[in-house]
């Protein structure tokens, strides 16, 4: 199931540039979203109201979307200003558009009813525009239902399995760590402080750690902000004040999760990793690249999920203590789509 009535991440700005369209499928719907020459992001339904035919295929002319077929234009509001040869244009030639919001080097679009849609909900992002933070953009395509995803990343359990080659450190310390979740029947919070701790490779070589480290990992999930997780973690030397505020002496990572369902089985990841470590000492590109592969462990293991889930659709999850977070995030979920059934 989706919720429609949602802000979803459709790209990062950078994808869009001034006469560029790019195709995509969000909610089994096919959209196409462009900038238009004058830098307004459109998004429309991907198909010509005459034939069928992908608009995507066409090109993006001054402030318009041109069908390639037969030539039939379209302006960012979806209404067909053009058809050759034909004076009348008939209302029902128009397209369907999405609202679209471009914010913090994200473009959001809502696929639901456009009266719903407040920009003003929208989850803030500003590690993407501050200058003392550095970020790098990845989308992938993951063969998996949305809400493994967000599983996944309320569960940071896993860490210590899936990428024990990356970022896991020792598997007792994650099962050890001092958890809780705050819960308010909007947003979940998840808290982990794991003191005195081996550090994993990836802070060794980030972080110029020489013994062990407090760290700290914090999720926090509020799908009426958008369908996106903010991850913030890091390290600091042992007893430096990490768990009361002060981490200068270490660094930090920040991990913006957009998740964004393409159809039941497939999904749309858009997310980036930032940090504040100083761009000049090549600390982020290292741990930039470092972390991708990372990500790459969560996407295998997904969709190794997704392919048993395939071919067992009938059997259901057993619960057990560390999903606390997922639970009450599929919790809130469900109350949203309940809520947007009632109304339909």
């Amino acid at each position: 199931m989706f919720l429609r009535n949602m802000w979803y991440v459709a790209a990062f700005s950078a994808d869009l540039t001034p006469g560029k369209c790019l195709a995509r499928v969000f909610l089994n719907e096919p959209v196409v979203l462009f900038r238009t020459e004058a830098g307004v992001i459109s998004a429309l339904m991907d198909r010509c109201s005459h034939r069928a035919m992908p608009l995507s295929k066409g090109h993006v002319d001054g402030d318009i979307i041109r069908c390639p077929y037969h030539g039939l234009e379209f302006n960012a509001a979806g209404a067909c200003t053009r058809i050759p040869n034909q004076d009348r244009i008939p209302p029902a030639a128009n397209v369907r558009s999405y609202p679209v919001i471009e914010r913090d080097a994200l473009i959001w679009i809502w696929m639901g009813d456009p009266e719903k849609a407040d920009p003003a909900a929208i989850l803030g992002n500003p590690e993407h525009v501050d200058p003392q933070w550095s970020w790098r953009p990845y989308t992938m395509h993951v063969k998996s239902n949305w809400q493994l995803l967000v599983d996944n990343i309320l569960d940071l359990t896993h860490v210590a399995y899936i990428h024990a080659n990356t970022i896991g450190g020792n598997p007792q310390a994650h099962f050890n760590a001092d958890t809780s979740v705050r819960f308010d029947g909007t947003k979940v919070t998840l808290l982990r402080k794991m003191p005195d701790s081996v550090p994993p490779k990836t802070y060794v070589r980030a972080g110029g750690f020489k013994g062990n480290v407090d760290r700290w990992q914090t999720v926090e999930y509020e799908p009426v902000k958008g369908n996106v997780l903010r991850v913030n973690a890091g390290a600091c030397e042992v007893g430096t004040g990490a768990y009361e505020g002060r981490r200068d002496n270490g660094f930090q990572l920040l991990n913006v999760h957009g998740v964004t369902p393409e159809t039941e089985t497939t999904t749309h990841y858009i997310w980036s990793i930032c940090t504040n470590a100083p761009a000049e000492s090549g600390v982020p590109e290292m741990l930039f690249d470092q972390f991708h592969e990372t990500i790459c462990e969560d996407e295998r293991a997904l969709e190794a999920q997704q392919a048993r889930i395939t071919d067992t659709p009938d059997m259901r999850f057993v619960g057990i203590a560390s999903d606390g977070a997922a639970t009450r995030a599929r919790l809130v979920l469900d109350n949203l789509m309940a809520s947007e059934a009632s109304v339909q």
